[in-house]
């Protein structure tokens, strides 16, 4: 396994990869967990080479002191990574990918950066954008894999690679959960034995309306999640929606040959948690 912290040297390395062999990306904030290694192990199963890039962006954090709070876990990190034969890492620097300028390229997404995860986080998608296509120029892949996870993130990154007309196909890659349903997050780790047995009430949340879908409307559905809310003790709702998997604009009546995704966001003190599910068929 190689490791880069430089943009010449890692893309000077790929060209001489690219002729003879497909090349698989995978970009990361670290703090890998198992859900990371499963977009991995697809990567490698899909690709000859196989690229990882760590690198907590700060552009896409709308406040410091999440961005403080990240965790970084570099050698644990890197001892997981060979654990699945990762072939190279790219872990630049704020310097290496910014220089002297931390600002966000900004980007017209289509109206689907203002819904959600745009409404609660101002600029987010901008930092997304702005370093998945320096991580895209300097990695210049086939396939890139991303999960399902942050859903909304993979829209974008979809109309991302249409907008730059980059030659990338973007893969995306089912949930990976806790035994007890919990999507596996590079925060779960900042939770506490209490609020980590709290969590997992997000999804069963996301199970039940599933089961309500297409039996009630969805206004009815979203009031119905903000009362399990209202008194409960460690989770606190900051939004829930059910959207078009295409628009992500939010449902009010449901059209047949449309796909709907159930999302949610919650914190638990200071800690923030999204999920997301597939409704109807």
């Amino acid at each position: 396994m190689l490791v880069f912290s430089s943009s010449k040297s890692i893309k000077d390395y790929i060209s001489t990869l690219r002729k003879e062999n497909s090349i698989g990306f995978v970009p990361t904030m670290g703090a890998l967990h198992l859900g990371h290694l499963s977009l991995i192990v697809q990567a490698k199963t899909e690709n000859d080479v196989v690229v990882v890039s760590i690198f907590v962006n700060p552009t896409q954090f709308d406040k410091k002191e999440d961005l403080n709070k990240y965790p970084r876990t570099i050698e644990e990190d890197l001892k997981l990574l060979q654990s699945v034969n990762c072939d190279v890492v790219f872990i630049p620097s704020i310097d290496e990918m910014y220089e002297d300028k931390i600002t966000s390229e900004h980007f017209d997404f289509g109206g689907i950066e203002f819904e959600m995860e745009g409404k609660f986080r101002k600029g987010h998608f901008d930092g997304v954008g702005t370093i998945v296509k320096k991580l895209f120029e300097i990695v210049m892949p086939q396939n890139a894999y991303f999960g399902e996870k942050d859903f909304q993130q993979l829209q974008i990154v979809k109309k991302l690679v249409e907008i730059t007309k980059l030659p990338i196909k973007i893969i995306g890659c089912k949930i990976f959960r806790e035994k007890d349903g919990l999507a596996m997050s590079s925060r779960n780790i900042r939770l506490s034995e209490e609020q980590r047995k709290a969590a997992p009430f997000i999804y069963q949340t996301l199970l039940d309306t599933q089961q309500k879908f297409g039996i009630i409307n969805a206004n009815e559905i979203k009031q119905w999640v903000e009362e399990q809310f209202v008194n409960n003790e460690f989770l606190k709702l900051e939004y829930f929606e059910i959207a078009c998997e295409d628009s992500l604009k939010p449902a009010n009546e449901c059209q047949e040959k449309k796909n709907y995704r159930a999302f949610i966001a919650v914190f638990v003190n200071d800690i923030r948690l999204i999920d997301n599910i597939r409704l109807g068929n």
